[in-house]
């Protein structure tokens, strides 16, 4: 089935572009960045940059609350065929125009690569680009639920996300 992105949540204020691969299959019906209720992504935005508590229920003010502080959200690839919601399905994927965005958005210091894929598709179309190579570039493991070797939990996640705390 083919599956497009969302358009980029970001601001002027944006300082941290926080990069998924392609939004999965709960996120996908509900036109929202991170929603599959068990996705760590909110927890450890909430987390590291809020007191600790649980996010909003309300996606207007999570994505608010992601803005304000200096965080903005988007997909390397824009769009691609894709049954289910694992990378590991992803074919033909078309990349996002992430130089332009940069362009644009001048005030990206850091792009965070939430997950193999999305650092695998970002450097294979732009890992030469200019745009791409003045900025910091994090390797994150993904914030999806399902456990790896390394990552079993949002713990382990969340102390490997604690990086983008000092960008």
């Amino acid at each position: 089935m083919n599956v497009q992105s969302f358009p980029p949540i970001i601001d002027e204020n944006s300082r941290i572009l926080i990069l998924g691969s392609m939004p999965g299959a709960a996120s996908l019906r509900a036109h929202r960045y991170y929603w599959n209720p068990r996705n760590y992504m909110w927890r450890i935005l909430y987390a590291l940059f809020g007191d600790g508590g649980l996010p909003e229920e309300d996606y207007d003010s999570r994505i608010s609350f992601a803005l304000s502080q200096g965080i903005a959200l988007w997909d390397v690839i824009a769009s691609c065929e894709r049954k289910g919601s694992l990378d590991s399905e992803i074919k033909q994927a078309v990349p996002n125009d992430l130089p332009g965005l940069l362009v644009r958005y001048p005030g990206i210091e850091t792009l965070v690569c939430n997950g193999s894929k999305s650092f695998s598709e970002l450097t294979k179309h732009f890992g030469e680009h200019s745009e791409i190579r003045k900025r910091t570039l994090l390797r994150l493991p993904s914030t999806s639920p399902i456990p790896t070797r390394d990552y079993r939990g949002l713990e382990d996640r969340l102390e490997a996300w604690s990086r983008i705390k000092s960008c």
